[in-house]
């Protein structure tokens, strides 16, 4: 088997390879692997093209990989629930500590629990901490009394 033929299976193997996996770093082997290949057909040397597979690599990905990073970068996209976190509300149907309440927060209702070990009546002020499944957790910002009756 002539050497360009073993580059060019070297270079197919990393592209399938790169298929398999996430972070884009096998695909910078096949790129060098492909060039040396080309390289192959002028220079006989296989420990020459060896440097030169090691040494285009190591160029590749230094060169891209912050580049492909930065462009694979996730920001972390608010979406409609959790925009509602640090929000107040008021309760809408009282919140216990054994048991779910209602709140309406952004004019929506949502199910609501509550790490607050008392109960929390309807009318009060909420703060949202976090989502749980499809729960809001909050926490009183201020409670409503209840109103005496004569």
């Amino acid at each position: 088997m002539l050497p360009w033929q073993i580059w060019l299976i070297i270079s197919g193997v990393c592209f399938i390879a790169e298929i398999a996996t996430v972070g884009f770093l096998v695909f910078w082997f096949g790129v060098a692997a492909l060039i040396t290949c080309l390289l192959s057909l002028f220079i006989s040397n296989v420990i020459a093209q060896t440097v030169i597979f090691v040494i285009l690599s190591v160029i590749l990905i230094c060169l891209t990989r912050p580049f492909a990073e930065k462009m694979n970068k996730n920001d972390n996209i608010v979406t409609n629930s959790n925009a509602i976190i640090g929000k107040e509300g008021v309760v809408t149907k009282d919140i216990t500590p054994n048991d779910v309440g209602q709140v309406k927060v952004s004019g929506d209702i949502w199910t609501a629990i509550s790490t607050y070990t008392d109960i929390i009546p309807k009318g009060s002020t909420i703060k949202v901490l976090s989502i749980d499944g499809v729960k809001l957790v909050v926490e009183p910002v201020t409670i409503k009394q209840p109103e005496k009756k004569i």
